[in-house]
């Protein structure tokens, strides 16, 4: 499994957890909805300062974005 699959899957998981949809997260992390789904389905290689900004606006620390199901713990 690639880092920008692992990292899109843990968005939408910490993204369900919390209730947000998309619209929402994108709206949080100043970035546009369509870019969200794209980081989801991991076909974007994301920039560690997009990496920070959808960290921040789920608020969790960056580097949980980068470890496998880390949302389900």
């Amino acid at each position: 499994m690639s880092l920008a699959t692992i990292t899109g899957d843990n968005i939408r998981g910490f993204r369900h957890k919390q209730g947000i949809s998309q619209e929402k997260l994108a709206e949080y992390a100043d970035l546009h909805r369509t870019y969200i789904g794209s980081v989801e389905r991991g076909e974007y290689n994301l920039t560690l300062l997009t990496l920070e900004r959808i960290a921040r606006a789920l608020k969790v620390p960056p580097h949980l974005l980068l470890v496998r199901d880390s949302y389900k713990k």
